[in-house]
């Protein structure tokens, strides 16, 4: 009977086994055919709208993306004209952040404080694009694109300046304290000041409608993915689990964000700092046990920015490459930072525009550097540079764990913290262009918050090439609308500036010793 009874759960056992493997394989299947068919109406139907956002114009043996140059046109302008403000005042925007600047016993109206409001910047734009994105850039523009990297992430720092100033000075305070601000508000209340209005309400409009798309997408939907993936790289979580992995996540970015600002900021005050210790520690311990080939790492970098050897397109292939991972990277004038910046306590608009150009000094100067600087050091992209060989988080991966085996987890670790900071952000920049368009209220907040987080497991259950490719799109045709009004604008910023320096010299705003 017990030789029976063996038999008969043996024979249990492996046809739910089986079973269980059928559902498995029926269930990736359907998930495969339907993001195939989902792609395929993306590409059918916004592929022309990607194509126009990203065209591109043919410099030598490669194409130069329009809209890079569009970005690094005016970081360029805005260096200028505000007189290089980001070398000549990042003493004093340190000093901000440590509070030299604020009255401790002074109400202002705002939700965070000057340092809350610079990390939940830099978790929205301080992501995977650190990570896969410099692999990538490295893997076809070899060491020499560091250096552009450098110089245009240098340079942003003015488009940040800007958009951040902005973003304050036209913020609206609603009556229960919540703040409303960013480039919806700047565009259709500061141009209307200069009888714009018009074009300020078109411009605002276009930009909050690009801000939920990418919000939804590059800020959500592609972190997932990509966090998944990471898991699956490293610790051999099988793909179809994703599902399991969107759950977890959109449940943990739902309990931070039904809080609000005040609830993003406390969390994203904490683990900031932590990710980017963690990923910098990693890339310090790499430099250090490989000194001896710092110097020569140095000199590849330097060597490639201006030879471009081995390089498709030569020194124009590292240019291209080095500026548009750094515009995509950091973000400067796209105008989402700006969002998350109104919110901060203080009446003086130029203090946190002052705060936010340490933005893209983080973000690319450092850790883009950082991650850079490990791939050179590990040898692995050794060319050609065409990315037909290692590249993107891949290359990135494999050059830490030339060093320890165990960075492979660290690093995984990483980035799904990178992910899922990143889509808390994204979530409130996307939350407030959605109340602009759609009005303020509990119900509409939370009809977002529900939809942001179905997205969440959606991203990480789904490959969605083609609705990615859309979302990035959007989210750089919201610097088509954010720079025209900042063109427009920019002397009262300059004017702010020139104030509050003239007040500080005078003494009228004092200073205050933590």
């Amino acid at each position: 009977m017990g030789k029976i009874r063996e038999i008969f759960f043996g024979f249990l056992l492996a046809f739910s086994t089986s079973a269980f493997a059928e559902e498995a394989g029926s269930f990736k299947q359907t998930i495969a055919a339907f993001s195939e068919s989902v792609d395929g109406f993306f590409n059918d139907y916004t592929g022309w709208f990607v194509g126009l956002i990203f065209k591109s114009v043919p410099i030598g043996d490669v194409g130069f993306p329009i809209i890079v140059g569009w970005l690094l046109l005016a970081a360029l302008i805005f260096t200028l004209y505000f007189g290089f403000v980001q070398f000549k005042r990042a003493g004093m925007a340190i000093d901000i952040v440590k509070g030299k600047y604020t009255d401790p016993n002074s109400k202002e109206d705002g939700e965070v404080s000057h340092f809350q409001a610079l990390t939940t910047a830099l978790s929205g734009t301080v992501g995977l694009g650190n990570i896969a994105g410099v692999g990538a850039a490295l893997a076809i523009g070899g060491p020499g694109a560091t250096f552009w990297m450098i110089v245009c992430g240098l340079l942003g720092m003015a488009s940040k300046f800007c958009e951040c100033t902005l973003g304050v000075k036209y913020r609206t305070v609603l009556p229960s304290g919540v703040i409303s601000g960013g480039p919806m508000y700047y565009l259709s209340q500061g141009l209307a000041e200069k009888g714009l209005g018009g074009l300020g309400k078109v411009l605002a409009v276009g930009f909050a409608l690009m801000c939920i798309l990418g919000a939804l997408g590059g800020g959500n939907m592609f972190q997932a993915n990509q966090a998944h993936a990471m898991l699956t790289y490293a610790f051999d979580v099988p793909s179809e689990y994703g599902v399991i992995t969107g759950l977890v996540l959109a449940a943990l970015v739902f309990s931070v964000i039904v809080g609000g600002m005040p609830s993003i900021a406390s969390v994203t005050e904490k683990i900031v700092p932590w990710m980017a210790g963690l990923y910098i520690g990693m890339a310090v311990i790499v430099i250090i046990a490989n000194i001896d080939q710092v110097g020569a790492a140095f000199s590849a970098i330097f060597a490639g920015a201006f030879t471009g050897a081995g390089v498709a397109g030569g020194f124009i292939g590292a240019l291209i490459q080095g500026l548009k991972r750094a515009t995509f990277s950091n973000e400067a004038g796209v105008g989402s930072a700006a969002i998350a910046h109104s919110a901060v306590k203080t009446k003086e608009p130029i203090t946190e525009g002052l705060v936010s150009l340490l933005e893209p000094f983080v973000d690319t100067v450092v850790i883009c550097t950082m991650t850079a600087l490990v791939i050179t050091i590990a040898g692995l992209n050794v060319g050609p540079f065409d990315g037909s060989g290692l590249t993107g988080v891949t290359l990135t991966a494999a050059s830490f764990t030339e060093t320890a085996g165990v960075f492979k987890y660290l690093l995984a670790l990483a980035v799904v913290m990178f992910a899922f900071s990143t889509m808390i952000s994204w979530s409130y920049y996307g939350l407030k262009a959605w109340t602009y368009l759609f009005g303020e209220g509990k119900k509409i907040e939370l009809a977002f918050k529900m939809m942001f987080c179905v997205f969440v497991v959606i991203g990480a259950t789904i490959q969605f090439g083609a609705v990615i490719d859309f979302s990035d799109a959007a989210i750089f045709a919201m610097s088509i609308f954010n720079i025209i009004g900042l063109y427009f604008l920019m002397p009262i910023v300059k004017k702010e500036l020139a104030s509050f320096i003239a007040r500080v010299k005078s003494g009228e705003i004092k200073t205050y010793e933590k």
